[in-house]
């Protein structure tokens, strides 16, 4: 198995950047791991030593079915805890410029055609896009990183490039 395989996991990270996550995104991950090694993983080997002992392994569907979800676990064990290594931990609560669009900003937008979107810009391991959260690399990011509210920036798009202008943006309120 090569570190390729493990990167199937998840997003890659550009070359070069950091791996931003918010204190609540680097809880998830930890939590997923933590069950993953705790609960998901002594409950498969249980199956597949019970398997193993249940005579020919070549056929024994419970003990290859096991054999096959440990490596999927060990797999993804190994991709969060390189992940959680090298994240960069930043709390957006804590930024001082908040009349402007960083990591983990708020943003709601205009289109072109006055359609209006709200994204979240995350880390690229903590973003899903079906809950308006988007990593900090992506396009839509990349084009609103750094704009102020009324700022019209050009967003690239499947249908090409699109002017969008930032109505709103907010951060968590610090605790």
């Amino acid at each position: 198995m090569t570190d390729e395989d493990d990167e199937e996991e998840g997003p890659r990270l550009p070359p070069g950047t950091k791996n931003y996550m918010t204190p609540a995104g680097n809880a998830r991950l930890r939590a997923e791991l933590q069950t993953l090694l705790r609960v998901e993983r002594p409950k498969v080997v249980e199956i597949v030593s019970w398997a193993a002992g249940n005579g020919d392994r070549s056929e024994n569907g419970d003990y290859l079915y096991g054999k096959k979800r440990l490596r999927e676990i060990d797999r993804r064990v190994r991709w969060l805890t390189k992940r959680l290594d090298i994240a960069e931990v930043v709390d957006p609560a804590c930024q001082p410029q908040r009349d402007r669009i960083f990591f983990g900003a708020t943003v709601t937008y205009a289109t072109e055609d006055d359609t209006e979107r709200t994204v979240t810009i995350l880390g690229a391991d903590e973003a899903d896009i079906t809950r308006g959260e988007v990593s900090l690399y992506s396009p839509i990011a990349r084009a609103l990183l750094r704009a102020r509210v009324g700022d019209v920036v050009k967003m690239h798009t499947p249908r090409g490039v699109e002017d969008v202008e930032v109505l709103a943006i907010r951060y968590p309120t610090p605790s």
